[in-house]
């Protein structure tokens, strides 16, 4: 499959649609290629909001910085077969299928912890020689250069990058935090807050589109997805 076709199909769904973490993931471990075809009953993804971590104050490690260009060991435009030659013997990939709607992922998994995950068109193959166009993370682990990631609450992230803007769209029902210094268009953070629907505060019931500065105290990062600019992934 030439590595366009999977780029124009990957922009099409995550572009518009992104990430939601409420879809259903099944899996199966591999260290070889992965087709596309699901092998296993999909189960519902977890709800639970990460614990909360503050950003760090010392360089973040290379090898668990999130960053316009991938997450940890992932660089955007590399092959998932150069991926697996970085990685080794100390990783495995387990392949998730059906991930969410439209959407297969293959988790890249260490020492009992899924460090990240590589997203790609349902119903396609993803081969060694394909090439890697989005990956998102739920690993507290990983870092932006100031030290965001998944975990750290929002009022942190807002020290860190400036104000919050959360938004929120009914039509997709998801919902994303940009920050007002944080200059990267390719990486998307999506906040969660616990025992509530949302994390920023919209009014009530929201409309089909609002956007907020405002969020619940506990509110959080949950996941941090980077997609692969055109300019990169041609």
């Amino acid at each position: 499959m030439h590595n366009n076709y999977f780029y124009r199909q990957i922009q099409l769904i995550l572009v518009t649609a992104l990430v939601t973490l409420t879809g259903c993931r099944a899996a199966t471990t591999t260290n070889g290629e992965n087709s596309a075809t699901p092998t296993t009953t999909s189960t519902p993804s977890s709800t639970e909001t990460p614990v909360s971590q503050a950003p760090s104050t010392t360089n973040v490690n290379p090898s668990q910085l999130i960053s316009p260009q991938g997450i940890g060991d992932v660089r955007l435009g590399m092959t998932y077969g150069q991926l697996k030659q970085s990685l080794g013997s100390k990783a495995t990939f387990e392949k998730k299928s059906p991930f969410i709607a439209e959407v297969d992922a293959i988790a890249v998994n260490q020492n009992g912890k899924t460090l990240y995950y590589i997203l790609y068109p349902a119903g396609t193959t993803f081969s060694n020689s394909s090439m890697i166009t989005t990956v998102f993370t739920e690993n507290p682990d990983y870092r932006t250069d100031k030290g965001v990631g998944a975990g750290t609450k929002l009022k942190d992230a807002e020290a860190a990058y400036g104000k919050a803007k959360l938004s929120y769209s009914s039509y997709e029902s998801r919902e994303y935090v940009k920050f007002a210094n944080y200059k990267p268009r390719n990486v998307y953070f999506r906040p969660s807050a616990k025992a509530q629907p949302f994390a920023g505060v919209y009014e009530s019931p929201p409309p089909v589109s609002k956007k907020t500065n405002q969020f619940h105290e506990d509110a959080v990062i949950k996941s941090v997805q980077v997609l692969c600019p055109p300019e990169t992934c041609k």
